[in-house]
């Protein structure tokens, strides 16, 4: 039990023979080999026109709604869930649908105006209209997490 053990140390005066690698140019026939499941996975997407969504027009149409705020809330409309919809058409033509917190809102007739300005005001965008639907109502669970977050909802 009391016997020490030794360990001991080999020196070697030459590097180990590396292990042979596997070559892809070692199959005979092209075809037989099974196709990379990953083999268009790094390839760019396709082009996203500009209207659509992640294209650069829509993008500059969400920015805009971004920089409007409701005057008695601390949030954009878009974080703040009143924006319910973003279409633009081949020509340009933007229509953006959305409600207020409550038909009674003191902005009701105002804010629908302000937006068609902002929008209509984007480089590129044709015409810009404003649908304000009621249905489905606003509720605070169409708010972004941002939003409940300013808001102390989080």
């Amino acid at each position: 039990m009391n016997e020490e053990r030794k360990i001991e140390i080999e020196e070697l005066s030459e590097a180990p023979p590396a292990p042979p690698k596997a070559r892809v140019d070692d199959v005979e026939d092209e075809a037989a080999r099974p196709r990379d499941y990953l083999a268009g996975f790094l390839q760019p997407s396709p082009a996203v026109t500009p209207g659509e969504v992640g294209g650069d027009l829509y993008e500059r149409v969400i920015d805009a709604l971004k920089e409007i705020y409701d005057p008695e809330i601390p949030v954009n409309i878009y974080d703040l869930g009143l924006i319910y919809g973003v279409d633009i058409s081949d020509d340009a033509h933007v229509t953006v649908t959305m409600t207020l917190t409550t038909p009674n809102c003191p902005v009701a007739e105002s804010m629908p105006g302000e937006i068609e300005l902002r929008v209509g005001s984007v480089p590129g965008v044709g015409l810009a209209d404003v649908n304000l639907v009621w249905d489905p109502p606003w509720d605070p669970q169409k708010m972004s997490d941002e939003a409940k977050l300013e808001l102390g909802m989080l």
